[in-house]
Protein backbone atom coordinates (compact mmCIF):
# COMPACT_ATOMS: atom_id res chain seq x y z
CA UNK A 1 0.00 0.00 0.00
CA UNK A 2 1.72 3.02 -1.27
CA UNK A 3 0.98 7.07 -0.11
CA UNK A 4 0.12 10.13 -1.64
CA UNK A 5 0.13 13.13 0.69
CA UNK A 6 -1.32 16.70 0.34
CA UNK A 7 0.99 19.92 2.18
CA UNK A 8 -2.32 20.31 4.45
CA UNK A 9 -1.67 16.49 6.01
CA UNK A 10 -4.55 14.69 3.65
CA UNK A 11 -3.59 11.53 2.32
CA UNK A 12 -4.70 9.09 -0.24
CA UNK A 13 -3.55 5.33 -0.54
CA UNK A 14 -3.32 3.25 -3.36
CA UNK A 15 -3.55 -0.20 -3.86
CA UNK A 16 -0.80 -1.51 -7.17
CA UNK A 17 -1.70 -4.01 -9.24
CA UNK A 18 1.60 -6.51 -9.64
CA UNK A 19 0.94 -7.52 -13.12
CA UNK A 20 3.20 -10.42 -13.13
CA UNK A 21 2.98 -14.72 -12.12
CA UNK A 22 4.82 -14.18 -9.26
CA UNK A 23 4.02 -16.22 -5.82
CA UNK A 24 2.15 -13.75 -3.60
CA UNK A 25 4.53 -14.59 -0.77
CA UNK A 26 7.98 -12.99 -2.52
CA UNK A 27 6.15 -9.97 -3.42
CA UNK A 28 7.07 -6.69 -1.42
CA UNK A 29 3.24 -5.91 -0.81
CA UNK A 30 0.69 -8.90 0.84
CA UNK A 31 -2.47 -9.73 -0.97
CA UNK A 32 -4.58 -12.59 -3.14
CA UNK A 33 -3.95 -13.87 -6.46
CA UNK A 34 -6.65 -11.75 -8.46
CA UNK A 35 -7.01 -15.37 -10.62
CA UNK A 36 -8.53 -16.35 -7.23
CA UNK A 37 -11.65 -13.86 -7.22
CA UNK A 38 -14.75 -15.10 -8.14
CA UNK A 39 -16.65 -14.59 -11.43
CA UNK A 40 -16.56 -10.95 -12.49
CA UNK A 41 -20.24 -11.12 -13.18
CA UNK A 42 -21.03 -12.42 -10.34
CA UNK A 43 -21.48 -10.93 -6.37
CA UNK A 44 -18.71 -11.68 -4.04
CA UNK A 45 -18.99 -13.02 -0.53
CA UNK A 46 -18.73 -10.65 2.15
CA UNK A 47 -15.83 -12.54 2.92
CA UNK A 48 -13.60 -12.05 -0.19
CA UNK A 49 -14.83 -8.56 -0.66
CA UNK A 50 -13.29 -7.69 2.71
CA UNK A 51 -10.12 -9.39 1.72
CA UNK A 52 -10.32 -7.08 -1.35
CA UNK A 53 -10.97 -3.98 0.65
CA UNK A 54 -7.81 -5.39 2.90
CA UNK A 55 -5.11 -6.21 0.73
CA UNK A 56 -1.65 -4.62 -0.02
CA UNK A 57 -1.95 -5.69 -3.96
CA UNK A 58 -2.80 -7.93 -6.43
CA UNK A 59 -0.91 -10.17 -8.81
CA UNK A 60 -1.50 -12.43 -11.54
CA UNK A 61 -4.27 -9.37 -13.12
CA UNK A 62 -6.51 -9.44 -15.51
CA UNK A 63 -8.10 -6.45 -17.69
CA UNK A 64 -11.54 -8.11 -16.02
CA UNK A 65 -9.66 -8.15 -12.80
CA UNK A 66 -9.19 -4.86 -12.21
CA UNK A 67 -12.56 -3.47 -13.41
CA UNK A 68 -14.30 -6.08 -11.05
CA UNK A 69 -11.65 -4.77 -7.70
CA UNK A 70 -12.60 -1.31 -8.84
CA UNK A 71 -16.70 -2.26 -8.36
CA UNK A 72 -16.35 -4.45 -5.48
CA UNK A 73 -14.58 -1.29 -3.31
CA UNK A 74 -17.17 1.28 -4.90
CA UNK A 75 -20.06 -1.04 -3.23
CA UNK A 76 -17.96 -0.87 -0.02
CA UNK A 77 -18.44 2.97 -0.26
CA UNK A 78 -15.03 3.77 -1.33
CA UNK A 79 -13.80 6.62 -3.80
CA UNK A 80 -11.68 4.93 -6.04
CA UNK A 81 -9.37 5.89 -8.06
CA UNK A 82 -7.54 4.45 -10.79
CA UNK A 83 -4.31 5.07 -12.77
CA UNK A 84 -3.42 3.14 -15.97
CA UNK A 85 -1.92 3.31 -19.30
CA UNK A 86 -2.70 0.82 -21.53
CA UNK A 87 -5.63 -0.54 -23.50
CA UNK A 88 -6.46 -2.75 -21.16
CA UNK A 89 -6.95 -0.61 -18.51
CA UNK A 90 -9.61 1.56 -20.36
CA UNK A 91 -12.78 -0.28 -18.98
CA UNK A 92 -11.48 0.19 -14.75
CA UNK A 93 -10.29 3.76 -15.52
CA UNK A 94 -13.66 4.26 -17.39
CA UNK A 95 -15.90 2.47 -13.98
CA UNK A 96 -13.45 4.17 -11.36
CA UNK A 97 -14.94 7.45 -9.89
CA UNK A 98 -11.81 8.86 -11.33
CA UNK A 99 -9.77 7.42 -13.92
CA UNK A 100 -6.21 8.96 -14.63
CA UNK A 101 -4.49 8.23 -17.45
CA UNK A 102 -0.51 8.44 -16.77
CA UNK A 103 2.29 10.18 -19.28
CA UNK A 104 2.18 8.40 -22.65
CA UNK A 105 -1.06 6.60 -22.33
CA UNK A 106 -2.72 4.94 -24.98
CA UNK A 107 -5.46 6.88 -26.78
CA UNK A 108 -7.71 4.34 -25.41
CA UNK A 109 -6.54 4.63 -21.72
CA UNK A 110 -6.78 8.57 -22.16
CA UNK A 111 -10.47 8.54 -23.59
CA UNK A 112 -11.93 6.56 -20.87
CA UNK A 113 -9.86 8.31 -18.14
CA UNK A 114 -11.31 11.70 -16.15
CA UNK A 115 -7.85 13.09 -15.66
CA UNK A 116 -4.61 12.83 -18.51
CA UNK A 117 -1.11 13.46 -16.92
CA UNK A 118 1.29 15.29 -19.16
CA UNK A 119 4.26 14.99 -16.82
CA UNK A 120 5.71 11.57 -16.05
CA UNK A 121 4.89 10.67 -12.23
CA UNK A 122 2.20 9.96 -9.82
CA UNK A 123 3.04 13.50 -7.82
CA UNK A 124 1.45 15.28 -10.34
CA UNK A 125 -1.77 14.02 -9.15
CA UNK A 126 -1.39 15.60 -5.84
CA UNK A 127 -2.05 19.08 -7.73
CA UNK A 128 -4.80 18.22 -9.82
CA UNK A 129 -6.51 16.79 -6.45
CA UNK A 130 -5.81 20.05 -4.97
CA UNK A 131 -7.49 22.43 -8.30
CA UNK A 132 -10.46 20.11 -8.30
CA UNK A 133 -11.37 20.24 -4.49
CA UNK A 134 -10.56 24.37 -5.34
CA UNK A 135 -13.12 24.34 -8.05
CA UNK A 136 -15.78 22.41 -6.00
CA UNK A 137 -15.72 24.63 -3.13
CA UNK A 138 -16.46 28.09 -4.95
CA UNK A 139 -19.06 25.96 -7.19
CA UNK A 140 -20.39 25.41 -3.71
CA UNK A 141 -19.90 29.15 -2.84
CA UNK A 142 -21.63 29.76 -5.75
CA UNK A 143 -24.93 27.32 -5.65
CA UNK A 144 -25.66 28.71 -2.18
CA UNK A 145 -25.19 32.70 -3.20
CA UNK A 146 -27.51 31.93 -6.37
CA UNK A 147 -30.42 30.02 -4.18
CA UNK A 148 -30.24 32.89 -1.32
CA UNK A 149 -30.51 35.78 -4.03
CA UNK A 150 -33.50 34.12 -6.04
CA UNK A 151 -35.76 33.69 -2.21
CA UNK A 152 -34.76 36.71 -1.18
CA UNK A 153 -35.93 39.28 -4.37
CA UNK A 154 -38.60 36.71 -5.43
CA UNK A 155 -39.91 36.91 -1.94
CA UNK A 156 -40.08 39.85 -1.05
CA UNK A 157 -41.20 41.44 -4.22
CA UNK A 158 -43.83 38.29 -4.80
CA UNK A 159 -45.28 39.22 -0.59
CA UNK A 160 -44.91 43.29 -1.63
CA UNK A 161 -47.01 42.70 -4.58
CA UNK A 162 -49.81 39.72 -3.32
CA UNK A 163 -49.74 41.82 0.58
CA UNK A 164 -49.14 45.52 -0.19
CA UNK A 165 -50.06 45.53 -3.79
CA UNK A 166 -47.02 47.62 -4.14
CA UNK A 167 -44.44 47.07 -7.02
CA UNK A 168 -41.12 47.36 -5.01
CA UNK A 169 -39.02 47.28 -8.00
CA UNK A 170 -39.95 48.26 -11.87
CA UNK A 171 -38.66 46.09 -15.19
CA UNK A 172 -36.36 48.57 -15.35
CA UNK A 173 -34.71 48.22 -11.93
CA UNK A 174 -34.77 44.22 -11.91
CA UNK A 175 -32.55 44.06 -15.44
CA UNK A 176 -30.09 46.61 -13.96
CA UNK A 177 -30.13 44.25 -10.49
CA UNK A 178 -29.40 41.19 -12.86
CA UNK A 179 -26.88 42.79 -14.57
CA UNK A 180 -25.06 43.83 -12.01
CA UNK A 181 -25.23 40.74 -9.65
CA UNK A 182 -23.89 38.64 -12.31
CA UNK A 183 -20.96 40.70 -13.16
CA UNK A 184 -19.81 40.68 -9.49
CA UNK A 185 -20.58 37.15 -9.16
CA UNK A 186 -18.47 35.97 -11.95
CA UNK A 187 -15.22 36.74 -9.76
CA UNK A 188 -15.99 33.82 -7.58
CA UNK A 189 -14.33 31.89 -10.06
CA UNK A 190 -11.12 33.57 -9.18
CA UNK A 191 -11.42 33.87 -5.05
CA UNK A 192 -9.41 32.59 -2.62
CA UNK A 193 -10.99 29.29 -0.99
CA UNK A 194 -9.94 26.02 1.65
CA UNK A 195 -10.38 23.15 0.10
CA UNK A 196 -10.99 20.21 2.60
CA UNK A 197 -8.49 17.32 3.42
CA UNK A 198 -11.31 14.45 2.67
CA UNK A 199 -12.93 13.44 -0.78
CA UNK A 200 -15.92 15.79 -1.27
CA UNK A 201 -19.56 15.40 -2.60
CA UNK A 202 -22.63 17.23 -2.96
CA UNK A 203 -24.67 18.06 0.23
CA UNK A 204 -27.96 18.93 -0.54
CA UNK A 205 -29.71 19.60 2.73
CA UNK A 206 -26.57 21.55 3.89
CA UNK A 207 -26.57 24.01 0.42
CA UNK A 208 -30.58 24.11 1.31
CA UNK A 209 -30.45 24.73 4.06
CA UNK A 210 -27.93 27.52 4.29
CA UNK A 211 -29.11 29.59 1.46
CA UNK A 212 -32.91 28.97 2.48
CA UNK A 213 -31.51 30.28 5.83
CA UNK A 214 -29.91 33.68 3.98
CA UNK A 215 -32.67 33.98 2.04
CA UNK A 216 -35.49 33.90 4.34
CA UNK A 217 -33.26 36.61 6.59
CA UNK A 218 -32.92 38.69 3.55
CA UNK A 219 -36.36 39.03 3.07
CA UNK A 220 -37.50 40.44 6.67
CA UNK A 221 -34.36 42.73 6.41
CA UNK A 222 -35.92 43.88 3.16
CA UNK A 223 -39.44 44.78 4.91
CA UNK A 224 -37.92 45.83 7.60
CA UNK A 225 -36.42 48.69 5.25
CA UNK A 226 -39.70 48.57 3.60
CA UNK A 227 -41.75 49.75 7.16
CA UNK A 228 -39.47 52.10 7.99
CA UNK A 229 -39.76 53.98 4.24
CA UNK A 230 -43.36 54.40 4.11
CA UNK A 231 -44.67 54.04 8.20
CA UNK A 232 -41.67 56.38 9.55
CA UNK A 233 -40.01 58.53 7.03
CA UNK A 234 -43.00 58.38 4.90
CA UNK A 235 -41.57 58.40 1.84
CA UNK A 236 -43.38 58.47 -1.39
CA UNK A 237 -43.75 55.19 -3.76
CA UNK A 238 -40.93 56.20 -6.15
CA UNK A 239 -38.89 56.76 -3.37
CA UNK A 240 -39.28 53.77 -1.95
CA UNK A 241 -38.98 51.89 -5.08
CA UNK A 242 -35.26 53.65 -4.92
CA UNK A 243 -34.66 52.91 -1.42
CA UNK A 244 -35.48 49.11 -1.95
CA UNK A 245 -33.08 48.59 -5.39
CA UNK A 246 -30.45 50.13 -3.76
CA UNK A 247 -30.62 47.93 -0.26
CA UNK A 248 -31.79 44.73 -2.86
CA UNK A 249 -27.88 45.50 -4.94
CA UNK A 250 -26.15 46.16 -1.95
CA UNK A 251 -26.85 43.66 0.41
CA UNK A 252 -26.61 40.82 -2.74
CA UNK A 253 -23.17 42.14 -3.41
CA UNK A 254 -22.29 41.51 0.85
CA UNK A 255 -24.06 38.12 0.97
CA UNK A 256 -21.17 36.91 -1.82
CA UNK A 257 -18.90 37.35 1.26
CA UNK A 258 -21.04 34.99 3.38
CA UNK A 259 -21.48 32.33 1.31
CA UNK A 260 -17.79 32.07 0.16
CA UNK A 261 -16.82 30.53 3.94
CA UNK A 262 -18.52 28.24 6.11
CA UNK A 263 -16.79 30.20 8.92
CA UNK A 264 -16.82 34.49 10.49
CA UNK A 265 -16.89 36.51 6.45
CA UNK A 266 -13.32 37.09 7.54
CA UNK A 267 -11.92 33.50 7.99
CA UNK A 268 -10.51 33.37 4.45
CA UNK A 269 -9.53 36.83 2.82
CA UNK A 270 -11.47 37.41 -0.71
CA UNK A 271 -9.30 37.64 -3.59
CA UNK A 272 -8.29 40.76 -5.65
CA UNK A 273 -10.52 40.58 -8.27
CA UNK A 274 -13.76 39.86 -6.14
CA UNK A 275 -13.25 42.75 -4.22
CA UNK A 276 -12.94 45.03 -7.37
CA UNK A 277 -15.85 43.35 -8.68
CA UNK A 278 -18.14 44.38 -5.72
CA UNK A 279 -16.81 47.34 -5.34
CA UNK A 280 -17.13 48.52 -8.96
CA UNK A 281 -20.58 47.18 -9.44
CA UNK A 282 -21.63 48.88 -5.92
CA UNK A 283 -20.45 51.75 -7.08
CA UNK A 284 -22.22 51.91 -10.30
CA UNK A 285 -25.46 50.69 -8.65
CA UNK A 286 -24.94 53.51 -5.81
CA UNK A 287 -24.54 56.45 -8.61
CA UNK A 288 -27.62 55.04 -10.39
CA UNK A 289 -29.56 55.54 -7.29
CA UNK A 290 -28.65 58.37 -6.08
CA UNK A 291 -28.46 60.28 -9.42
CA UNK A 292 -32.13 58.77 -10.54
CA UNK A 293 -30.60 57.11 -13.49
CA UNK A 294 -34.14 55.19 -14.71
CA UNK A 295 -35.56 56.04 -11.07
CA UNK A 296 -36.45 58.52 -8.92
CA UNK A 297 -33.77 60.06 -7.70
CA UNK A 298 -32.09 58.67 -3.78
CA UNK A 299 -29.93 61.56 -3.08
CA UNK A 300 -26.37 61.16 -0.95
CA UNK A 301 -28.14 60.91 2.66
CA UNK A 302 -30.55 58.13 2.01
CA UNK A 303 -27.94 56.29 0.14
CA UNK A 304 -25.72 56.11 3.23
CA UNK A 305 -28.66 55.56 5.20
CA UNK A 306 -28.95 52.46 3.07
CA UNK A 307 -25.55 51.22 3.51
CA UNK A 308 -25.30 51.77 7.03
CA UNK A 309 -28.90 49.35 7.29
CA UNK A 310 -27.04 46.87 5.00
CA UNK A 311 -23.88 46.50 6.91
CA UNK A 312 -25.85 46.35 10.30
CA UNK A 313 -28.05 43.47 8.39
CA UNK A 314 -25.07 41.55 7.34
CA UNK A 315 -23.61 41.38 10.53
CA UNK A 316 -26.26 39.85 12.49
CA UNK A 317 -26.56 37.50 8.72
CA UNK A 318 -23.24 36.32 9.26
CA UNK A 319 -24.17 34.66 12.53
CA UNK A 320 -27.17 33.32 11.16
CA UNK A 321 -24.87 31.86 8.66
CA UNK A 322 -23.07 29.95 11.33
CA UNK A 323 -25.86 29.11 13.31
CA UNK A 324 -27.32 27.98 9.93
CA UNK A 325 -23.89 25.48 9.70
CA UNK A 326 -24.16 24.11 12.64
CA UNK A 327 -27.82 22.81 11.70
CA UNK A 328 -27.08 21.58 8.49
CA UNK A 329 -23.36 20.37 8.68
CA UNK A 330 -22.12 19.62 12.00
CA UNK A 331 -18.69 18.69 12.92
CA UNK A 332 -18.13 15.39 12.72
CA UNK A 333 -15.72 14.62 16.18
CA UNK A 334 -12.56 12.39 14.90
CA UNK A 335 -12.08 9.49 17.21
CA UNK A 336 -8.69 9.58 18.89
CA UNK A 337 -7.55 6.39 17.15
CA UNK A 338 -7.65 8.45 13.64
CA UNK A 339 -3.82 9.41 13.31
CA UNK A 340 -3.97 9.14 9.31
CA UNK A 341 -3.96 13.28 9.43
CA UNK A 342 -0.74 13.29 11.67
CA UNK A 343 0.65 10.38 9.53
CA UNK A 344 -0.08 12.06 6.28
CA UNK A 345 1.24 15.36 7.34
CA UNK A 346 4.82 13.37 8.22
CA UNK A 347 4.90 11.26 5.16
CA UNK A 348 4.94 14.40 3.37
CA UNK A 349 8.02 16.16 5.10
CA UNK A 350 9.61 13.00 4.55
CA UNK A 351 8.82 13.55 0.96
CA UNK A 352 10.04 16.95 0.69
CA UNK A 353 13.31 15.76 2.47
CA UNK A 354 14.35 13.40 -0.21
CA UNK A 355 13.71 16.13 -2.55
CA UNK A 356 9.87 15.20 -3.98
CA UNK A 357 11.35 11.99 -5.51
CA UNK A 358 8.56 9.50 -7.13
CA UNK A 359 8.86 6.02 -6.03
CA UNK A 360 9.38 6.28 -2.01
CA UNK A 361 5.47 6.72 -1.23
CA UNK A 362 5.45 3.70 0.40
CA UNK A 363 8.51 3.59 2.69
CA UNK A 364 7.57 7.49 3.46
CA UNK A 365 4.39 6.66 5.06
CA UNK A 366 5.54 3.32 7.08
CA UNK A 367 8.39 5.37 8.32
CA UNK A 368 5.87 8.25 9.40
CA UNK A 369 3.53 5.62 10.94
CA UNK A 370 6.16 4.26 12.78
CA UNK A 371 7.25 7.77 14.31
CA UNK A 372 3.87 9.03 14.78
CA UNK A 373 2.47 5.71 16.64
CA UNK A 374 5.41 5.77 18.54
CA UNK A 375 5.17 9.26 19.69
CA UNK A 376 2.10 9.10 20.53
CA UNK A 377 2.78 6.31 23.17
CA UNK A 378 0.57 3.65 20.90
CA UNK A 379 1.64 0.28 19.62
CA UNK A 380 0.57 0.30 15.72
CA UNK A 381 0.30 -3.40 13.60
CA UNK A 382 3.75 -4.31 12.95
CA UNK A 383 5.06 -2.91 9.21
CA UNK A 384 4.99 -5.04 6.61
CA UNK A 385 7.76 -5.72 3.91
CA UNK A 386 9.43 -2.47 2.28
CA UNK A 387 7.76 -0.23 5.06
CA UNK A 388 4.19 -1.38 4.17
CA UNK A 389 1.29 -1.20 6.93
CA UNK A 390 -0.49 -4.05 7.49
CA UNK A 391 -3.99 -3.82 6.24
CA UNK A 392 -5.28 -2.71 9.88
CA UNK A 393 -3.87 0.96 9.31
CA UNK A 394 -6.56 3.79 8.20
CA UNK A 395 -7.46 4.02 5.39
CA UNK A 396 -9.03 7.66 3.76
CA UNK A 397 -9.61 6.51 0.45
CA UNK A 398 -8.99 3.17 -1.92
CA UNK A 399 -6.88 4.09 -5.87
CA UNK A 400 -6.09 0.74 -7.22
CA UNK A 401 -3.26 1.78 -9.94
CA UNK A 402 -2.76 -0.32 -12.79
Amino acid sequence: MATLTLENGAAIRYIHAILDSTPVGRLAVAGPRASGLGDVKQQETAAVAESIEKADGFAQVFPEHKFHIVDVLQKRSHIVGMTGDGVNDAPALKKADCGIAVSGATDAARAAAAIVLLTPGLSVIIDAIKESRRIFQRMNSYAIYRIAETIRVLLFMTLAILVFNFYPLTAVMIVMLALLNDGAILSIAYDNVHYKDQPESWNMRMVLGISSALGVIGVVSAFGLFYLGERVFNLDRAHIQTLMYLKLSVAGHLTIFLTRTGGPFWSIRPARILWVAVVGTQVVATLIAVYGVFMMPLGWGWALFVWGYALIWFLLNDRVKLLAYRIFDPIKTKTPSDLTPQIAKRAYELYEQRGRQDGRAAQDWGQAEREIRTGKGQVGAPDGPAGLSQPGSPRPASCPLS
